[in-house]
């Protein structure tokens, strides 16, 4: 058994290249093999949001704050509340993040399939997120 402290795994600043605005990171777990589970908690400024990304084995977040945005490619964009729970399904692109009037943080859950949990692939754009441009399947 291994305890973390609260408060022993500092907060982290959110890779610029996979995220767009103010985002922050609390680390909850990376699970040592054979277990595959990584979780974090992210925190969202307004307006604040992931780039499009897909996951090998799947995503679950659990919004523990706040109001925020959430986007398959090809379909239009959802709004997502505290309490919610989303399941995105293994290879589904998508995105998440803040509403632009309000902070969001969400328990991010996935698996890491040889060594790799996201995908990360190009940004949203302002239009994409304003829902003034819809992801198209391609």
């Amino acid at each position: 058994m291994d305890i973390k402290a609260c408060g022993s795994v500092p907060t982290r600043r959110a890779p610029e290249e996979w995220f767009t605005g103010t985002v922050w990171q609390d680390p909850i777990i990376q699970a040592p093999a054979p277990a595959r589970l990584i979780s974090v908690v992210v925190h969202f400024e307004p307006g604040a949001r992931t780039a499009w990304h897909t996951h090998p084995l799947g995503q679950t977040l659990y919004v523990v704050s706040g109001s925020g945005l959430a986007q398959v490619w090809g379909e239009q964009i959802r709004e997502i509340r505290t309490g919610d729970v989303v399941w995105i399904p293994p290879g589904e692109k998508h995105w998440h993040g803040a509403g632009p009037e309000n902070s969001m943080s969400h328990i991010a859950m996935q698996e890491a399939a040889d060594g790799s949990a996201a995908d990360w692939m190009e940004k949203v754009s302002d239009a994409q997120y304003s829902g003034a441009e819809r992801a198209e399947k391609s």
